[in-house]
């Protein structure tokens, strides 16, 4: 971006935290493509909510302040990154796609039609490693939420102001017309346009939310992640979705799970899949190994049985995954490959021919008088 982003969103480079908030939220209302029908309103809207991305994140706006460069920007070799969304997924699926959907959201409870009072649920998706899997983690998450207005207090009031009855549906928050056919009056019902089926309405409302007692923002929230969860497993934060009109009952943020692959283990359900590899004379005299296992510095130590075959599976109690919500563990099995040398050396050769004479066994290719000589010089 060439532009400052502080005159993007319109304030000074000292505002606080709560100031860059309201900038936002009122350049925003103004820049929505829902409202402002110019042909401009759509890369004004992104490029605002850009720069809202990068002031919102105490780390981000630092980096900015100290480089002038723009995090994750082509050049400015940031450290955190780009978009604040990159660990995170919408798993419902439209209407919670990002800042431009929340203002969606808001404008459609600003009058005309039903408005819904209780919150809806929010979904996103974490994604984890199998360490954080197995120890368990507290991670945060920022997304973007109708959060409850702080400066109503949720109530939709603004100073002065007082909740009234609706005097176009006495508070029932329906209306009721009446045609007439050839067949008689027809009555008809339909939601309160005035109140959007409240029944009440605000006389003075709250000027930062105009009334619905919530506003569009960025939340953060960290979520305890147990140890021993699955894929795709959903964690509930009571509270944490959409807020309520004018402080009903708020929705639920359900956080589901993605796993990402290791590049060792390969889990299945609380039991753990790992190669390792031996020598072929380890294999054939049995050894204990030492492989890394899944806790943090943890050693597993494996003992591989005399005449150990490829491909055979070793299974080591208790070196698993936790299981979830248990002091218990699932079980490690290792699939061994045997290393068969390349090359050898004389005596080494010499000591598996040798071998191959009291098996009897043919091998192929044997050395000649010549290549033996070769070897008494090398």
């Amino acid at each position: 971006m060439a532009k400052d982003l502080y005159e993007v969103i319109g304030v000074s480079r000292d505002a606080t935290d709560d100031e860059i908030k309201k900038a936002f939220r009122k350049q925003a209302r103004k820049l929505h493509p829902d409202v402002n029908k110019s042909p401009n309103a759509e890369e004004e809207f992104k490029e605002l909510n850009e720069a809202y991305d990068v002031l919102s994140d105490p780390n981000k706006r630092a980096y900015y302040d100290r480089t002038g460069a723009v995090p994750g920007a082509a050049g400015g070799g940031s450290p955190y990154g780009g978009s604040g969304y990159v660990d995170f997924e919408d798993i419902f699926g439209g209407g919670f796609g990002g800042m431009g959907d929340i203002f969606s959201s808001f404008f459609s409870g600003m009058g005309g039609g039903t408005v819904r009072a209780e919150g809806r649920d929010m979904g996103v998706g974490l994604r984890l490693t199998l360490e954080e899997v197995a120890t368990g983690a507290k991670k945060e998450i920022v997304y973007d939420r109708l959060s409850p207005c702080q400066d109503c207090n949720s109530t939709g009031l603004g100073e002065g102001g007082h909740e009234i009855t609706c005097p176009d549906c006495n508070g029932t928050g329906r209306v009721y017309t009446v045609q007439r056919t050839f067949l008689g009056d027809m009555r008809t019902t339909s939601s309160c346009q005035r109140c959007g089926g409240a029944g009440k309405t605000i006389d003075n409302p709250c000027p930062e939310c105009e009334g619905q007692g919530r506003v569009p923002d960025r939340q953060r929230v960290t979520v305890e992640v147990p140890a021993g969860i699955r894929d795709s497993q959903q964690l509930r934060v009571t509270g944490f979705g959409e807020a309520g009109l004018r402080g009903a009952t708020p929705g639920n943020l359900i956080v589901t799970c993605r796993i990402e692959q290791h590049d060792f283990f390969e889990r299945e359900g609380d039991n753990l899949h790992a190669m390792a590899k031996v020598s072929m004379v380890q294999a054939a005299l049995g050894a204990e190994i030492e492989i890394d296992g899944i806790m943090p510095d943890e050693k597993v130590t494996v003992r591989i049985p005399e005449g150990c075959q490829p491909d055979q599976v070793i299974k080591v109690r208790g070196k698993g995954m936790p299981k979830f919500r248990s002091d218990l563990r699932g079980d490690m099995f290792v699939h061994v490959g045997v290393i068969i040398p390349k090359k050898l050396t004389k005596s080494q050769r010499d000591l598996l021919e040798k071998l191959a004479k009291e098996l009897g066994e043919d091998y192929a290719n044997p050395r000649s008088p010549l290549e033996k000589l070769r070897d008494v010089f090398n």
